[in-house]
């Protein structure tokens, strides 16, 4: 029963949709220009660094508070991670899948690090470092954020493993598998972008949406 209601209420916080009220109040759907999603890194494409930052700031703390005030809730059970993880995931779907806006909303990247710091600030650092050389090499905003999730899945396993992260027996199973679910969605979210990554068409920061 807690874990059906994190998610719908994570889901509910995943509903506040930063990137589409912020185009709004601009009086554009950022949903029709640019990549068509409504996440920081289209709005940023399309209405500038104040936007971009504003939208991210705004999809990230939606995560953030309340994977932190599930921690403050459960913070001495051997399952507090993974309600976490369930807090989390609930953000995410809400994020991505808006259901009042047929379902399309942004990639989840912003959400998913609002997450990663609210586990441990050390893999937070970690992902950050990587996702600003990733993109500092190659421009592709996107091959930064896959690497971001897919640090932050195996650096919790490793925490976990080696005993910095403490997730009760009968929790570790949600735990790898609710890992996994997000790390899935950003390269679901992201399967576009991958095509065109290989074929050497994706567009890279600074680049106008073609």
């Amino acid at each position: 029963m807690i874990r059906v209601l994190l998610l719908i209420i994570g889901y509910c916080c995943g509903l506040l949709q930063t990137g589409y009220l912020y185009g709004k109040m601009n009086g554009i759907d950022i949903r029709s220009k640019g990549s068509g999603n409504s996440g920081a890194t289209n709005t940023l494409r399309v209405l500038g660094k104040k936007a971009g930052l504003i939208v991210f700031l705004g999809d990230f703390l939606k995560s953030l508070i309340p994977c932190v005030i599930v921690r403050s809730l459960f913070g001495d059970s051997e399952g507090v991670l993974v309600y976490m993880l369930y807090m989390a995931l609930g953000v995410i779907l809400g994020h991505n899948y808006p259901c009042y806006l047929n379902f399309r909303g942004g990639k989840g990247i912003a959400c998913t690090a609002g997450l990663i710091l609210a586990l441990d600030i050390r893999i937070g650092v970690v992902c950050l470092a990587a996702f600003i050389a990733v993109v500092a090499i190659t421009r592709f905003v996107s091959l930064g954020s896959l690497f971001v999730t897919t640090i932050n899945l195996i650096m919790a396993i490793i925490f976990w493993k080696i005993g910095w992260f403490t997730v009760g027996a009968g929790f570790v199973p949600e735990y790898v598998i609710l890992l996994a679910v997000i790390t899935a969605l950003s390269y679901v979210r992201h399967r576009a972008n991958i095509v065109r990554l290989m074929n050497g068409t994706e567009n890279k920061i600074g680049q106008k949406k073609s």
